[in-house]
């Protein structure tokens, strides 16, 4: 009996450990998201400010979510996606939008609003124990992807469909493979866009995807691509992509972003600066699969950020606080340790953590 108290004392210190250091890897990865855009500021010029903001953005929703899913496992992603509902529905930035960029740019911080509220009225629902409750709480989900079809938002449907039904699927399936099949997603849809960019895929797939795409954020892509070959290190500065894009010069919106969150980066601050993105986003996949919370809450958290990270590869939905706070605040609270009686895990005999 000792020696297993012992054993398991010695466990859950090592535990802890890991979990520490993971948040100490995540801090240093913020910051030098932070650092390297000063650094490409003080270098080629341009402003850095939104990049720091979107960076503190994530800290503090990050911060927050693991505060508040640690004391209320359930009702705070329910209020969560509440809230991520009602700022998807009222705020008038995620409306508007130039006639020239299709639904995918102007409603793109629309559908990862709804995105983030569907992942989180999910995990709500595996981290409650009564099943009425579970219940409604799919149904709210329902009702989230529902929202999406009359706002518009084609996409923010088929995503907040795919979330919910990745939710339900996560029960029956293994957490490391799972969430190595949403890194494997992501990088799919990022080359992607960089292929299309590069004018690299067959012409048949080309003209498809031109034609949900719109030739006018094809041209913003191949300017983006053209700065990215003329300093691959460094880029042109944080901010600068519209003061040097020919297609934003030539284009009577007020908009001047190429709108691909991966192209954006390499544009404006090199390689490195989507290294450390992807790096970002490796790392909170890792303490995804660290993290104590059932299987099913991490598959349906990781689904979520990762639909967001596949909408932001080809829209500007990273540019508004409210989404890279949310994104932070739905990985905190799926990270979290709840201080409650453990959850129960649907799939014990299937988690490879």
């Amino acid at each position: 009996m000792g020696s297993t108290g012992t054993e398991s004392a010695a466990g859950a210190s090592a535990s802890h450990e890991r979990r520490n250091v993971s948040d100490v890897t995540g801090v240093l990865m913020l910051g030098a998201c932070a650092a390297w855009s000063l650094i490409t500021a003080a270098a080629r010029g341009g402003r850095p400010e939104g990049v720091l903001l979107a960076v503190l953005a994530v800290a503090a929703g990050y911060a927050a979510g693991r505060i508040c899913g640690a004391l209320l496992p359930v009702v705070a992603p329910s209020a969560g996606a509440l809230a991520g509902l009602g700022l998807a529905v009222t705020d008038p930035h995620t409306m508007t939008g130039s006639p020239l960029v299709s639904p995918l740019g102007h409603t793109g911080a629309t559908a990862a609003l709804l995105v983030l509220a569907a992942g989180a009225a999910c995990c709500a629902a595996w981290a409650a124990r009564s099943s009425g409750l579970r219940l409604a709480l799919r149904l709210t989900t329902c009702g989230i992807a529902v929202t999406a079809t009359v706002l518009g938002s084609t996409t923010g449907f088929a995503a907040c469909t795919g979330v919910l039904l990745c939710s339900l699927a996560a029960a029956r399936m293994r957490r490391g493979p799972g969430l190595v099949g949403l890194a494997v997603a992501t990088a799919l849809v990022t080359a992607t866009v960089w292929a299309v960019a590069e004018d690299a895929l067959p012409a048949g797939l080309t003209d498809s995807l031109e034609g949900q795409l719109t030739p006018h954020r094809i041209l913003l892509w191949h300017d983006a691509l053209d700065l990215v070959h003329d300093d691959a290190l460094l880029g042109v500065g944080p901010g600068r992509f519209g003061e040097l894009s020919p297609t934003v010069a030539e284009s009577l919106s007020a908009d001047d972003r190429p709108h691909s969150a991966p192209l954006q980066l390499a544009a404006e601050q090199g390689l490195v600066g989507v290294a450390l993105l992807a790096a970002v986003f490796g790392w909170v996949l890792y303490v995804l699969w660290r993290t104590p919370r059932s299987t099913p809450v991490v598959l349906t958290a990781g689904a979520a950020l990762t639909a967001v990270a596949a909408i932001a590869a080809v829209g500007n939905a990273l540019s508004f606080t409210t989404v890279t706070a949310g994104a932070g605040l739905l990985a905190g609270m799926a990270t979290a340790r709840p201080l409650t009686e453990a959850e129960p895990d649907p799939t014990p005999d299937l988690d490879d953590r």
